[in-house]
């Protein structure tokens, strides 16, 4: 191997080397630029709940893994109560086998939107079955 061969060897290993450092420090000053990262949780949240069209539904659960925090239903039901009520459509986010969870008027607002959205039910559950969404794997949030 000759002189030039090596040397452009050494420079291809040190671009990549400087690229991935580069990647490395842009992810550092991403989330050091995020006020908490919360709110990067909730930008995920938020895109997730928005994919869902009128007449589907989804759960906490379901919202909270596509956007990459599993174990966080918690925090998307959160996130709805907190937000104003016409920033996201929340009535389309469910309970785990298609029960809403809202208390009394809030039920009854949420069953009301969903049947206006032609969301068919099984008694006090949505017909999962049929009105389930889906998400995407390009809506996935990674």
């Amino acid at each position: 191997m000759n002189a030039v061969t090596r040397s452009t060897r050494n420079t291809r290993k040190r671009t990549v080397a400087t690229d991935q450092l580069s990647l490395q420090q842009a992810k550092r000053r991403l989330l050091r630029d995020a006020a908490r990262p919360e709110e990067l949780r909730d930008v995920a949240f938020r895109r997730m709940i928005l994919a869902i069209p009128p007449g589907r539904v989804s759960t906490y659960g379901k919202v909270a893994a596509a956007a990459g925090y599993p174990l966080y239903h918690r925090a998307v039901a959160r996130l709805l109560r907190t937000d104003p009520p016409d920033n996201l459509p929340w009535h389309r986010v469910l309970g785990a086998g298609g029960e809403i969870k809202l208390p009394g008027e809030a039920a009854r607002e949420q069953r009301s939107r969903l049947k206006l959205e032609g969301v068919r039910f099984r008694g006090d559950r949505v017909d999962m079955e049929h009105h389930e969404y889906a998400f995407k794997p390009w809506e996935i949030y990674e």
